[in-house]
């Protein structure tokens, strides 16, 4: 047995161990370590296969962007798990259906993938010059054969953002919101009022008016009753 071979079947078995613990581990944090380890040890799985350009961009987008966003969002937002546990059994007929949907279609992908082709895919990068790179035989795949699909994805992945932003919005009563329409029907006549005034004023004259004498305006104090 070769050592890329041992290699393969340790990282393997780590990799099914840690995703078990991702499911069955009681604590949140400790799912999402769990779900790190997997990620790398798929990595060093794709490393085997030489596929550098998959593993490290799952180590990078993967690992060193989304889990730590996960972690954070665990550790920040106060979780009770009591609660989450609580109605467990009653989706287990429906994660048991949706669970077998995707083992027959990652079945089907397997068994079209080893047992339905006839040539191997990497045999498009080979030319008279030699086999291409990992990386660009990757974007020429991808931006051919399968440019409808990678399509398809950017647009699933700019709704799915969209809807997180509108579930986000929430409305309160001190939010201050525009109206693009009303804005546009505004008028400068609704909005701006023109006062035609003097720009100087003369100051009264002290010797034409009255002198005021005595407790004259002030305010008189009833003692009666």
């Amino acid at each position: 047995m070769e050592f890329t071979t041992v290699l393969f079947y340790i990282f393997a078995l780590l990799l099914t161990v840690s995703a078990l613990k991702v499911i069955t581990s009681r604590n949140p944090v400790s799912s999402a370590l769990f779900l790190v380890l997997a990620f790398f040890n798929a990595a060093a799985i794709w490393m085997l296969l030489q596929a550098e350009f998959l593993a490290i961009l799952l180590v990078l987008v993967y690992v060193g962007a989304v889990m730590v966003l996960f972690l954070f969002v665990v550790m920040m937002l106060d979780i009770n798990i009591d609660v989450l546990r609580r109605d467990f059994k009653r989706f287990v007929p429906l994660a048991s259906l949706v669970g077998a949907i995707i083992v027959i279609e990652t079945a089907l992908i397997l068994w079209h993938g080893f047992g339905a082709t006839i040539t191997p895919v990497v045999s498009a990068g080979v030319s008279g010059a030699g086999v291409m790179p990992n990386t660009q035989l990757i974007g020429k795949i991808i931006y051919t054969d399968y440019i409808f699909a990678f399509e398809i994805a950017g647009l699933v992945l700019l709704v799915a953002i969209i809807a997180a932003i509108s579930l986000t919005i929430r409305d309160k009563k001190d939010k201050k919101t525009q109206t693009v329409s009303q804005q546009v029907k505004v008028r400068a006549q609704d909005r701006v009022r023109i006062v035609k005034m003097k720009s100087e004023t003369e100051a009264p004259d002290a010797s034409t008016e009255p002198a005021v004498t005595g407790n004259v305006g002030a305010g008189t104090v009833d003692n009666k009753g």
